[in-house]
């Protein structure tokens, strides 16, 4: 019956008209599509793969992905959508992928563009996209799987594999130029048949290849990817799940680079924290945390969400602990040092408050006019004052200051029929007089 109540919570009392469902798979893949631009295109694959079953693959590529191959997609996500749809079907041959003839398409249009350009003097932004596809459709798009969509769109291309250069003719496997991602040298047999050796960053004393990324793919580079792909599919199925205890393990450990750049956005917090409290406190302080300095306006859309949760037993654990947290960041704009609980406690806790009482206000009101029959009112107004008292003595609201107690103690004397409510007044008005 708790967990019935509960759950409860989270449908605003105002809301009880039918909202449009959203497809939590497609939101995932969509969401994935967005944001996994850091990550390898071997591991975003591998992600899609773990969060979508077989049988729904084919129709989400055709729903969701395909939609993405034109613009105004960013360039980045063209070539994730691109290297995925060839890797749906990775282990056939490029000829029989069903996808092969969009590709194709796409490949004489974006190459006829960038020739256009190159022939005036400029060089087009779909330079990087066409060679990704010249690589995809000529079987060797698994030379793409280790590099990063960021890195693929801002490499330049050299002029020997600009798109004028490129053509889809048949030609023996056996006699391809096997070319390094952007880079001079020929392929890596040559490289170690001239002495030269490959170096993990990417370089070698035999030619130059892509800035900053491994060229050969190791059993740890594989590890690494998976590891990403898990964390992503995790990360997304928290926002529909309560992720079981190894999940939550699997997961604790990829935080800070499924943070850094962000992998979800601030509308999935809502649903992490309702679904998983215990995930939802390390998630937000890595946020804050690798993103307060150089993009604090991305950390506030974040905090934003907290001002509008639910007074729930979820949301109050969220909180609590953030307001807890010691962990210290620097802000960007005075220099001083402050941490995690005193930037939620400024930026966040008044907000949340008048926004829980006005949420319970509002179950009050639906509660009266006999639109609901939970006891959501009841029970919010206990944890809400629950809440307010352990902030009390935890020193983090001062019952004394009017600007801090003035809306919880008129909201616990107007409930004072709550023992809850009557309680948390008294001790309110004890530190006023």
């Amino acid at each position: 019956m708790q967990a019935t109540t509960t759950t409860a919570y989270f449908s605003h009392p105002t809301m009880f008209t039918k909202q449009p469902t959203v497809d939590p798979l497609r939101a995932s893949v969509g969401l994935l599509l967005s944001r996994a631009y850091s990550l390898p295109c071997s591991a975003a694959a591998q992600a899609f793969n773990q969060i979508v079953p077989p049988t729904s693959r084919f129709q989400l590529a055709l729903d969701v992905m395909l939609p993405l191959l034109d613009p105004p997609a960013p360039l980045q996500q063209r070539i994730l959508v691109s290297y995925m749809l060839y890797s749906l079907y990775a282990p056939h041959p490029i000829a029989i992928n069903p996808f092969k003839s969009v590709l194709v398409a796409m490949f004489t249009r974006e190459k006829d563009i960038a020739t256009k350009t190159a022939e005036v003097g400029g060089i087009s932004e779909s330079e990087q996209l066409v060679w990704v596809l010249w690589k995809i459709l000529r079987g060797d798009g698994s030379d793409i799987g280790p590099f990063t969509p960021t890195h693929l769109a801002r490499s330049p291309v050299p002029p020997r594999l600009r798109a004028s250069n490129l053509t889809l003719e048949e030609e023996p496997a056996a006699t391809r130029p096997k070319f390094d991602p952007f880079g001079d040298s020929n392929s890596l047999e040559s490289i170690k048949e001239n002495g030269g050796s490959v170096a993990t960053n990417g370089t070698s004393n035999g030619g130059s290849h892509y800035p900053g990324e491994p060229f050969e793919v190791t059993a740890e580079r594989d590890r690494e990817n998976a590891y990403a792909s898990e964390g992503m599919a995790l990360l997304l199925a928290a926002r529909d799940r309560v992720l079981n205890l190894s999940e939550m393990r699997a997961l604790n450990g990829l935080i800070n680079p499924l943070t850094n750049p962000p992998m979800i956005t601030s509308d999935d917090l809502a649903a992490i924290i309702s679904k998983n409290p215990t995930l939802a406190h390390p998630v937000i302080a890595a946020l804050v945390t690798a993103n307060w300095d150089r993009d604090p306006d991305s950390v506030l859309q974040y905090l934003d969400i907290l001002k509008h949760i639910p007074p729930t037993l979820p949301s109050f654990d969220v909180l609590g602990r953030l307001l807890r947290d010691p962990t210290r960041i620097r802000d960007s704009v005075t220099a001083e040092v402050t941490t995690i609980a005193d930037l939620v406690r400024v930026e966040v806790l008044g907000w949340f408050i008048h926004e829980s009482i006005s949420w319970l206000e509002n179950a009050e009101e639906e509660e009266k006019a006999g639109n609901i029959s939970d006891d959501r009112f009841a029970k919010g107004v206990q944890h809400l004052c629950r809440f307010y008292n352990s902030l009390i003595k935890l020193g983090i609201v001062d019952p004394s200051s009017d600007a801090d107690s003035t809306e919880m103690m008129h909201f616990s004397l107007r409930n004072s029929r709550f023992e809850e409510a009557n309680g948390l007044y008294r001790t309110l008005a004890m530190g006023r007089f």
